[in-house]
């Protein structure tokens, strides 16, 4: 239990100071090269411990770790756009709503099948965004859809909530560490094909060097919040882990209010509190 607690504090913090640097690299990156650029660095050190220690894995394991990683790359990709045009104290607690996505596709591809308790919690969770998004002077309803930030960071949510249940299965299939390798390597291979296919010119590899360092910090962050969250999906279910992750509401509406100068603070902790209050009934109700 207490490894348990540890790894999801560890995953909490790093998520949301990974946001927070995500969004400052924006304003002189293109969120496309920060996200080659920080799996190219990750998988200079992991593609050949893999190669090592699990050549030999099971094609089934590289399929599911495959296709998880064209969501990851996805995923992270439209993140960062996200938080390049809209304000971290908004665009993190939306995150909660990966948990929903989470059970609906943990139901579907592994089984898992919440409890009604669990289902309130969720409700709990979308209550709480009500708070969030009222800030915004829009209020809860279809207009915000319109906004560049916030379409970037549900499909941001979308898609990596559909690759933590790939994450989910290859731990099944093989362990975290194995899990954590084949999501560096597939999600370098894909982050540099969506790199190429929108800007052809902007990977120079001469120059890769000198531009890798800012993103040094950025792929430790990485590193300490994939594995910490591969050790988590192994030891509980996928849509009550994702349900605790959105502890990191808190830390994202402080950074954004510290860091960025974000307003509405009040408002948003109210509404992330029970958001977090939400997470909590789900841990205590997941089966």
């Amino acid at each position: 239990m207490f490894l348990i607690i540890f790894a999801t504090v560890l995953r909490v913090f790093s998520n949301s100071f990974l946001n927070a640097a995500q969004k400052s690299l924006s304003k002189s990156f293109s969120p496309l090269n920060t996200n080659f650029k920080t799996y190219f660095l990750l998988s200079i050190f992991c593609a050949p411990i893999f190669l090592i220690f699990y050549a030999g894995i099971s094609p089934e394991t590289i399929l599911w770790a495959f296709i998880g990683g064209f969501f990851g790359a996805l995923g992270n990709a439209f993140l960062i756009f996200a938080l390049k045009y809209g304000e971290l104290s908004i665009l993190g607690p939306i995150n909660s709503y990966k948990a929903i996505i989470g059970l609906i596709f943990g139901i579907i591809l592994i089984k898992e099948i919440p409890s009604a308790g669990a289902i309130f919690g969720i409700l709990l969770i979308l209550f709480g965004t009500y708070f969030i998004f009222e800030t915004t002077g829009e209020n809860f309803n279809f207009s915000l859809l319109k906004r560049k930030d916030i379409q970037f960071r549900f499909l941001a949510l979308i898609f990596s909530a559909i690759e933590a249940v790939f994450i989910k299965k290859v731990i099944l299939l093989s362990d975290i560490m194995c899990s954590f390798l084949l999501w560096v390597i597939f999600g370098f291979v894909f982050s540099f094909l969506i790199l190429k296919i929108k800007h052809n010119k902007a990977f120079n590899a001469k120059n890769l060097k000198h531009e890798l360092l800012p993103f040094i910090p950025l792929a430790f962050l990485v590193f300490v919040m994939q594995f910490s969250t591969n050790f988590v999906f192994e030891k509980i279910p996928v849509a009550p882990a994702l349900s605790l992750f959105q502890l990191s509401n808190l830390i994202n509406v402080f950074l954004g209010w510290k860091l960025f100068n974000e307003k509405h603070l009040l408002k948003k902790i109210i509404g992330s509190i029970i958001m977090i209050i939400g997470s909590i009934v789900i841990i205590f109700n997941s089966r």
